[in-house]
């Protein structure tokens, strides 16, 4: 028996499945990232993103809708080692000065493995003629690439200047 080769739209399923996984992930790590956080600019920054992942979820959701499958995850070993690695620096530096630039290192490795994930999937749902699809995803690689970009100002202009300075 010959198996049939697989074609873009497995793959885009599967894809999807992935992120939705890592976005499930994701909102159970945020809360205790916003938590761990010392700055309260930081710290309103992982709220609002976890505020704007339940938007994202419910979009991916509309993705498998139009695509008549049912929303599921399916286990993304890569996500679950970047929140771990976020895990291990809230233990490892737990009132240290440097904890929230730790933070922001980890927030913005998940956010780099969304970008990557969602640029492809819209990519893709525009070769399947997914229109509607890749409107979606665009929305949410905007989003994640505007929190990367907040991150990114708020380490520079304040949390790594405050671990620096608290350390010396």
């Amino acid at each position: 028996m010959v198996k049939e080769p697989k074609k873009l739209e497995e793959l885009f399923h599967d894809t999807l499945k992935d992120i939705y996984y890592a976005e499930k992930k994701i909102l159970t790590a945020l809360p205790k990232m916003a938590k761990a956080a010392q700055n309260e600019d930081l710290k309103a920054a992982f709220e609002k993103h976890e505020s704007e992942t339940e938007e994202q979820v419910s979009r991916l959701e509309q993705v498998f809708e139009l695509i008549d499958k049912k929303p599921q995850g399916k286990k993304c070993p890569a996500i679950d080692g970047i929140i771990e690695e976020g895990q291990e620096i809230i233990k490892e530096y737990k009132g240290s000065p440097a904890l929230d630039a730790g933070l922001i290192s980890a927030a913005q490795a998940v956010e780099h493995y969304e970008m990557a994930r969602y640029g492809t999937l819209r990519t893709w749902a525009g070769e399947l003629g997914l229109t509607e699809a890749a409107t979606l995803l665009e929305t949410t690689l905007d989003e994640e690439e505007a929190t990367d970009e907040a991150l990114t100002e708020l380490a520079e202009a304040v949390v790594n200047q405050e671990a620096q300075a608290e350390a010396a």
